[in-house]
């Protein structure tokens, strides 16, 4: 009977970690075009710069420097030049549709030149993915030497909200499967925990030993044991008077950490032995070259 309940368990666990390894991906996948998304925006802010760089070497200046690019918003950008710089009107438009045809977040955009003095506007222009709705004038004029400063703002992508939509849309089913899950599992409890006690309740000498609470009780006295001090004696307990390895209590407590330390091993047995000593029946031994054994005299 306990097995064909193991082979339940063990199928509603399947089944669950299936379901929570699709809705994992699905999430993964979300956030991978995200990733995408912050690569691309990278990518942009470059772009940027090259705008500027491209600027200034057609006004003649090949020294100064394009200032580092400055977020706004989300979506709205500032470039602005080390020098005051003089630009042909034409020269900014076929630079900017150049250079952001390369950026695939970016259909629709507005450009605007403000004069560092009093934040005027010098010049602008709006581009559209739809050509027809495009806004440029001015064309064929040049600028007169000044300070400038650009400033370009992007229409949200789209793609965005539907990424939002999905992962939110995604909770409440992920919500639901850990919910039957979480049921099952605790309709299972009374079985299990029975099935702790039978198994993890260890008489030695007159010492009784309850792994699952990590304690011992000596003469209606309770003494506490840390999670490895309980793992340590449990290794013990399930095999008293028998030598067990140096090599696999340090293999089945501290290789799963990653981490394995010899003196560890040392201290622990130490601890346990103070913790035992209110029964002198019971000891545990060093055995050398080999290992430790509980010894329990009956």
């Amino acid at each position: 009977m306990i097995d064909r309940l193991n082979i339940l368990s063990g199928k509603s666990k399947f089944v669950f970690g299936f379901m929570m390894f699709l809705f994992v991906s699905a999430i993964c996948t979300a956030f991978s075009i995200n990733d995408g998304d912050d690569f691309a925006i990278a990518r942009r802010e470059i772009l940027l710069r090259r705008i500027g760089h491209e600027l200034l070497l057609q006004s003649g200046d090949r020294t100064s420097r394009v200032l580092p690019i400055k977020k706004i918003t989300k979506e709205e950008y500032q470039i602005s030049f080390e020098n005051a710089l003089t630009f042909q009107s034409d020269s900014l438009v076929n630079i900017t549709q150049r250079l952001f045809s390369k950026d695939p977040l970016t259909s629709d955009y507005i450009v605007n030149v403000m004069n560092c003095n009093d934040g005027s506007l010098a010049y602008g222009f709006a581009i559209s993915e739809n050509k027809k709705d495009d806004i440029v004038a001015c064309l064929g004029r040049k600028q007169p030497k000044a300070c400038y400063r650009i400033t370009i703002k992007f229409k949200p992508k789209k793609i965005n909200l539907a990424k939002n939509g999905f992962i939110l849309g995604g909770l409440p089913l992920l919500a639901f499967v850990g919910f039957v899950f979480l049921r099952s599992a605790k309709t299972r409890k009374p079985l299990s925990e029975s099935l702790l006690e039978q198994t993890n309740i260890f008489t030695l000498g007159s010492v009784l030993f309850d792994a699952k609470n990590r304690k011992l009780i000596i003469n209606e006295n309770t003494v506490d044991l840390t999670g490895t001090e309980t793992r340590v004696l449990l290794i013990f307990a399930q095999s008293p008077n028998e030598t067990i390895e140096r090599s696999r209590l340090q293999k089945e407590i501290w290789e799963d950490e990653g981490v394995v330390v010899g003196r560890s091993l040392d201290m622990f047995i130490s601890k346990l032995r103070k913790k035992l000593e209110y029964d002198p029946n019971i000891k545990i031994d060093v055995i050398r070259g080999k290992g430790y054994k509980l010894s329990i005299k009956s």
